[in-house]
């Protein structure tokens, strides 16, 4: 579906080219539509089809179907900390452990193959009282997939987590937050939101490296409703890892109540029901 939409753009676009460019051509004479000017307005169209397209696919805060969760709107001073990728046993454990130690919750959003190679560390973050979320099976852009490619990538990874004994309801977020037509229209029809972020420490690699930077860096820029986005689930984020207890003090000391993503939505659907 993506690339029939990208596609079908793109010939509009050429069209017009071609009928503008015949439009202001000499009057005086018919202009005959070659092969070069259709090439000609096609490399034209490419890259103004294919800008909006990929800068769309990207967009924290926009999509052209279904609904697209960044932070919520509330004046109370709730946050949810969210964990992307894994679970990868050592690491879930680590991570398991600073958490039980502040005493907070986190919504983890895992990949079903990894849980199908981990499930122990998956039924762990159950166990714990953690919320588990979809981030797909594979893992892979869910750009340019066919309805049924995505609903095998997400029903798949629903299974292994109800199967890790999660039994709430299952949030799901985009891997690489790449999305275009298919992925929303997808999440759209089946009722599921696409659960995004305002605060990213890692896009910045020199905050990346460091724990320090990073526990500024949420202190900083969260604000009630925020959705938190960190990696803390491989073994390459050890700086991010290493952060967390410092963001949940920091967090708490400015009176903020750590949520999960499902607390944190039931807050905005209470807010929106009292209008």
């Amino acid at each position: 579906m993506d690339l029939i939409v990208f596609f079908l753009l793109v010939g509009i676009v050429t069209l017009a080219a071609l009928l503008l460019w015949r439009r202001f051509s000499a009057p005086s004479r018919s202009v005959p539509v070659s092969v070069g000017r259709v090439l000609l307005c096609l490399g034209l169209a490419l890259p103004l089809v294919g800008l909006p397209a990929w800068r769309l696919s990207n967009a924290r805060s926009l999509q052209l179907l279904g609904e697209i969760v960044p932070r919520v709107e509330t004046s109370d001073s709730l946050v949810a900390l969210t964990f992307d990728d894994g679970p990868l046993p050592d690491a879930t454990a680590r991570v398991l452990q600073l958490l039980a130690a502040e005493e907070a919750r986190a919504t983890f959003f895992l990949i079903g193959s990894s849980i199908e190679q981990h499930p122990e560390a998956a039924r762990a973050i159950a166990d714990a009282g953690h919320e588990i979320g979809n981030h797909s099976y594979s893992h892979r852009m869910m750009l340019g997939l066919s309805q049924n490619r995505i609903r095998q990538e997400i029903e798949r990874t629903d299974a292994r987590i109800r199967e890790a004994g999660f039994v709430g309801r299952i949030h799901f977020r985009s891997p690489y937050g790449k999305k275009f037509v298919a992925l929303p229209y997808y999440l759209g029809r089946t009722g599921r939101k696409n659960i995004f972020w305002d605060v990213e420490p890692e896009s910045d690699p020199e905050i990346a490296r460091d724990s320090a930077r990073i526990v500024a860096h949420v202190l900083e820029k969260v604000r009630p409703g925020s959705i938190v986005l960190m990696h803390v689930m491989t073994r390459h984020y050890e700086p991010s890892r290493a952060a967390v207890p410092a963001i949940v003090r920091g967090l708490k000391a400015r009176g903020y109540r750590l949520v999960t993503v499902s607390e944190l939505l039931e807050q905005e659907e209470r807010v929106a029901l009292s209008r």
